[in-house]
């Protein structure tokens, strides 16, 4: 590490500090790029480089995580959750909920009761896969040997909501990834709920081109974690929509593809079939 990159990790980790200790306040993007003495630009462009989000995307996630533990450890109400994480109202706790857990913040409390799930299996090249969606956004999908058990798994993930055996368009379009433009992957809504860790391993995942491949330490720097491997890996587990999050495009250091939770030779399959159409580079 050079010496201006060290002076930019020490910055960013007091800025992510200030922000912990200071989120009830909302501070803004000027006020933490102060704090570090950079200008509101500068502070932008090194945070979202070393954390790999924005300065209001973190305080976003780091305020979403205290209103869950409110609503849900201490059965707080809505109005006391917003006001608890330093939000002008209900209004913004829901949009803040909408945005980075994808339901609301009375559908968290309630463990996603009345949330509203289509699902349906079809055949791909690798096999029977099982789709679900919600009006926002593909939830969850996986590869499905057996129905009846994909479909227990995927329950237990949404234990409370209301399922819905149906193809629906959002379903058609993410599905057309195995047959059509598979360029246009980002085109995909997708509707994901797990802890920040979760969804900073998930979104850096996202990040992987077709055709190329990480390791799990490489992820793990990217979200500005180098020692948090294992934990990585847990996360990229714990990975609710096979393919489209592409976790099959992370392998071990030594160049073994390593494990897969829909199986070693489903894994190889897919990177095999991705590598035919782009030019596989490890990255």
């Amino acid at each position: 590490m050079t010496e201006q990159q060290n002076i930019n990790y020490n910055r960013i980790a007091e800025a992510i500090k200030y922000i912990k200790a200071n989120f009830k306040e909302q501070p803004n993007l000027d006020e933490v790029a102060q704090k570090v003495n950079l200008s509101p630009f500068h502070f932008q462009r090194i945070f979202s480089e070393w954390a790999g989000t924005s300065p209001k995307k973190f305080l976003q996630y780091t305020t979403v995580e205290y209103a869950k533990t409110l609503l849900k450890e201490n059965q707080a109400t809505l109005f006391e959750t917003a006001y608890e994480t330093g939000l002008s109202g209900t209004g913004r706790l829901h949009d803040l909920f909408i945005n980075i857990e994808g339901m609301t913040p009375a559908e968290y409390k309630n463990g996603g009761k009345d949330l509203a799930i289509n699902y349906s299996f079809a055949e791909c090249q690798f096999g029977n896969i099982l789709v679900a969606s919600t009006e926002k956004g593909i939830c969850y999908m996986a590869f499905a040997d057996d129905e009846i058990i994909a479909f227990s798994t995927m329950h237990n993930h949404f234990p409370k909501a209301n399922f819905r055996q149906m193809v629906d368009l959002i379903q058609q379009n993410a599905l057309n990834i195995f047959t059509h433009d598979w360029t246009k992957l980002n085109h995909i809504k997708l509707h994901l709920k797990g802890t920040d860790f979760q969804l900073k391993v998930w979104q850096t995942l996202l990040k992987i081109p077709m055709g190329q491949l990480t390791t799990y330490g490489t992820v793990a720097n990217k979200i500005e974690n180098p020692n948090a491997s294992r934990a990585v890996g847990t996360a990229i587990g714990s990975n609710p929509v096979a393919f489209l999050i592409p976790c099959h495009r992370v392998i071990q250091s030594t160049g073994v593809f390593g494990g897969y939770m829909w199986g070693n030779t489903r894994k190889t399959a897919i990177i095999g079939w991705e590598g035919t159409k782009t030019h596989p580079v490890f990255i």
